[in-house]
């Protein structure tokens, strides 16, 4: 889907109601931006932190090693704590 909005002079543009109601940003909110070789993304933090979940996802599917707990039981036990 694409729209077109408007950029006002001192920067300011407005997401069309339809989609800030669909990103649960009706009664306002933040948004990421991201700039990409393609373009320009406008994520929500909520969907910025399920990609990036989805992300650490397929890098540690299948390896039990791989989670924050058991880097830390690992470096504890290195360390002799």
């Amino acid at each position: 889907m694409s729209v077109q909005v408007t950029i006002t002079p001192n920067g300011r543009m407005s997401l069309p109601a339809d989609i800030r109601k669909r990103l649960g940003l009706a009664d306002g909110g933040q948004v990421l931006i991201e700039e990409t070789e393609d373009g320009v993304v406008l994520r929500t933090p909520a969907q910025a932190v399920a990609r990036a979940q989805a992300m650490a996802k397929r890098y540690t599917a299948g390896k039990p090693d791989a989670s924050v707990d058991a880097f830390i039981a690992n470096r504890r036990m290195e360390s002799g704590e």
